[in-house]
């Protein structure tokens, strides 16, 4: 049986020239090059590999699951050019981001780009009015995670009057459940769907797929919060302290940390969080009284229980070496050091 080192790396040789299809067809050479760049930085292309071991676990034709796998692909990156717009982010997969390397405004006419070939790779799809209602539905769920996101940033955007009116003063763990589900789980839940649509699966496994697909979002965004204080630059691919740099409200460490530290430290991290220029020194410092907490502790025991929820319903499936892999890439979605 395939390991799933090489299964990931087969399948994103069978995805990578579609998306490029996509993205890439009546662009103007001159363009190209641009267009391709956020997809060309790396990406493990997750959602794409759920989208397709999905489809062979209930016995569907990979050709089938191709291209929507590929739009899958595309949608996240779509919203990865955005997010490091809004959140002036630099750095992803030890690249320059696609603003930083070509500037804000030209980022902005790429992502039109590849919203535009999300939806072109729909006629190519099985079920394919229902493959378009669930990507546009995940689409508008994302956009409206993304700004809870935004609103739930401890401070910051002072120029902008609708955030700073509707910020709310106290972060709740299901304030923060929310956010999750709408900006990372929806989309995560929509490539198992997907990948059974396309091989028009019963109804009772297209359930237990969502489920699957929705449980494991929760645990990889709470991974990757762990990752953001915790990680190790090099291997993250991405700034470490990023979010207490934004001033995120909504990263389940500092959300655990906030509430368990006294209150003279719990202050030092406010005002960190509400300076309007934060250092690297002042990030450290945010780490070194996190790091006082056991809110890495109970992160791990809080992505546990989604990620034992996520594996229950993979069990009701079909037995089969699709499932065994899709069973080891959770394992190794929870457990990833970037």
């Amino acid at each position: 049986m395939p390991n799933l080192k090489e299964t990931m790396s087969v399948l994103k040789e069978r995805v990578d020239p579609v998306i490029e299809i996509l993205l890439l067809e009546k662009v103007s050479l001159k363009l190209q090059k641009i267009v391709n760049y956020q997809i060309q930085t790396g990406g493990k292309r997750i959602r794409p590999i759920l989208a397709i071991l999905s489809c062979k676990m209930l016995k569907g034709n990979i050709k089938d699951v191709l291209y929507p796998a590929a739009s899958l692909e595309i949608l996240h990156n779509y919203t990865l050019i955005i997010d490091d717009i809004v959140d002036n982010g630099k750095l992803r997969r030890n690249e320059k981001t696609t603003w930083f390397k070509y500037g804000k405004s030209i980022a902005n006419f790429v992502s039109m780009n590849y919203a535009v070939s999300v939806f072109e790779a729909i006629s190519h799809a099985p079920n394919a009015m229902r493959v378009l209602d669930i990507l546009s539905e995940t689409l508008k769920t994302i956009t409206e995670g993304q700004c809870l996101d935004v609103l739930l940033e401890r401070s910051g955007r002072e120029n902008e009057e609708y955030i700073k009116k509707n910020r709310p003063s106290n972060i709740s763990t299901q304030k923060y459940l929310e956010m999750i589900s709408k900006k990372t789980a929806s989309l995560i839940q929509s490539s198992c769907e997907i990948g059974g649509l396309c091989a028009n699966a019963q109804r009772k496994d297209l359930k237990a797929l969502r489920e699957f697909g929705f449980n494991l979002g929760i645990a990889f965004q709470i991974q990757d919060d762990i990752l953001d204080i915790f990680g190790k630059e090099k291997e993250f691919g991405k700034e470490i302290g990023k979010d207490i740099e934004e001033r995120k409200g909504g990263n389940i460490i500092i959300l655990f940390a906030l509430k368990e530290l006294k209150q003279t430290d719990k202050d030092k991290v406010l005002n960190v969080m509400k300076k309007k220029k934060i250092t690297k020194s002042d990030i450290k410092k945010v780490i070194s009284l996190i790091e006082k907490t056991k809110s890495r502790e109970k992160a791990e025991k809080f992505k546990r229980k989604y990620f034992e929820k996520a594996k229950k319903y993979l069990g009701v499936l079909p037995k089969n070496k699709y499932n065994n892999l899709l069973s080891d890439l959770a394992n190794y979605v929870v457990q990833r050091e970037k």
